[in-house]
């Protein structure tokens, strides 16, 4: 669980790290990157929609080791993936101006964020089909060549950033241009890396034999996994176009709230990826005794993860905690935006062991397949409850930002209450694959 953790922690660390050096060399640089961050954490959701479906399912095939069924379902996901890949470039391409605007109205910001997108939006492609392999892998227990992908990703976007953002070493300085090409060669390169060793491990792992010739599948395997994916896909696109709305809905406050706000996301959004990853972690454990039809394993393991999920996610807010004032100091900025950072990160972070813990519920009622109980949840909660109450208070209500930015976080105590009273019911013990 904790490898799975980690390598979703430095893979996020790819786009984080353009934001911390853009941070350092301009702030209308930074805004730009920022705003084109917000397009690629719709595309991150859907990514991990498909990837979490796809885990779901063959979590418990795995369980009852029918690896063909692996293979067959793995080839309806990537081609889903490359189809929705392909329809963001496209969109990316014909309309960019009109993507950024739904994010922010100034020229200057979407003049930089055009410039980053130009570039940025060949990874997105990229990023959809070497996730979904690695969730793949995850789906089988194979998690280590995923966090080494992660980390040679890392690595290289941050030489190449450090060469062409400031111009180092003889080469041109790019500014937010050079970002977006440090980032696109690191994600070419975790591609590659993800296909090649799942070309050589052929013949040790036999699911992998034919995987890419395999788009070509049995109708029951796409009603499948369209059954318990759809409802996951549309749970995170409408989730991340919810949190979207929401940051919309705090730029009322000021645009210093807006700048507090993006520093504050990108730090602790690395450390949400974390427990987020324990979560799918759960969900593959719980999968496997789905799958085997150990039932009441499922039920003890459900209760050990779950505490488990929140003990690491009090740690990882405790941790923020500390570097709250250090974090905001990286970034070219005023005194207030620093300020307005570190309490939300401070806020954020008070409610880490709640938001681990119901995470780890969500995941839970996944495993079992309870996929349209997790889509009402998770963004028919944020949609219908988060943002109506953020838009009446920021609009109408004479509160301070943190104090309207902690309701909302508090909000989550109501779904903590409902999944707990659904995970205890057992609705969720279920076999997917029989």
């Amino acid at each position: 669980m904790l490898v799975v953790a980690l390598q979703n922690l430095v893979a996020y660390s790819v786009n984080m790290l353009d934001n911390i050096m853009l941070g350092s060399y301009s702030q209308n640089a930074l805004s730009g990157a920022a705003t084109v961050n917000q397009i690629f954490f719709i595309v991150n959701q859907l990514a991990l929609s498909i990837g979490n479906a796809l885990v779901a399912i063959c979590s418990q095939y795995w369980g009852k080791q029918e690896t063909g069924a692996i293979r067959k379902m793995t080839g309806v996901a990537l081609a889903l993936s490359v189809l929705i890949g392909a329809i963001v470039v496209t969109a990316c391409t014909r309309i960019p101006e009109q993507l950024l605007r739904i994010f922010t109205t100034s020229p200057e910001i979407i003049a930089e964020g055009k410039a980053y997108l130009g570039l940025l939006k060949w990874t997105f492609l990229l990023f959809m089909i070497s996730n979904l392999l690695i969730a793949m892998l995850r789906s089988v227990e194979t998690v280590k060549i995923s966090f080494v992908i992660s980390v040679v990703s890392l690595i290289t976007n941050g030489c190449i950033n450090y060469t062409l953002i400031f111009g180092h070493f003889g080469f041109p300085e790019l500014g937010v241009v050079g970002a977006a090409l440090a980032t696109v060669l690191a994600r070419i390169t975790e591609c590659l890396i993800v296909v090649i060793w799942s070309h050589i491990k052929r013949k040790k792992h036999s699911f992998l034999v034919g995987l890419y010739r395999t788009f070509k599948v049995p109708a029951a395997q796409c009603v499948q996994i369209g059954k318990k994916g759809l409802p996951i896909f549309a749970n995170e696109f409408f989730w991340a176009s919810s949190m979207a709305v929401l940051t919309q809905n705090y730029s009322m406050k000021g645009l210093s709230v807006v700048a507090g706000i993006n520093i504050s996301n990108t730090i602790c959004n690395l450390f949400n990826v974390s427990f987020i990853a324990l979560g799918s972690s759960v969900g593959v454990i719980l999968g496997q005794y789905l799958g085997g039809k150990e039932f009441e394993k499922a039920k003890k393991a459900s209760r050990v993860l779950m505490n488990f999920t929140a003990g690491v996610s009090l740690f990882f807010g405790l941790l923020l905690i500390l570097i709250s004032g250090i974090f905001p100091g990286f970034y070219d900025t005023t005194v207030q935006v620093k300020h307005m950072a570190t309490r939300f990160i401070i806020c954020t972070a008070l409610f880490f062991p709640i938001q681990g813990y119901i995470n780890a519920m969500y995941f839970t009622l996944r495993s079992g397949g309870k996929t349209l109980i997790t889509f009402l949840f998770d963004s028919v909660f944020n949609c219908l409850i988060s943002v109506p109450v953020a838009f009446v208070l920021c609009r109408y209500s004479p509160l301070p930002i943190l104090v309207i930015y902690a309701v909302i976080q508090a909000l989550d105590l109501i779904k903590l209450v409902i999944g707990g009273i659904l995970i205890r019911k057992g609705v969720w013990i279920s076999n997917l694959v029989e």
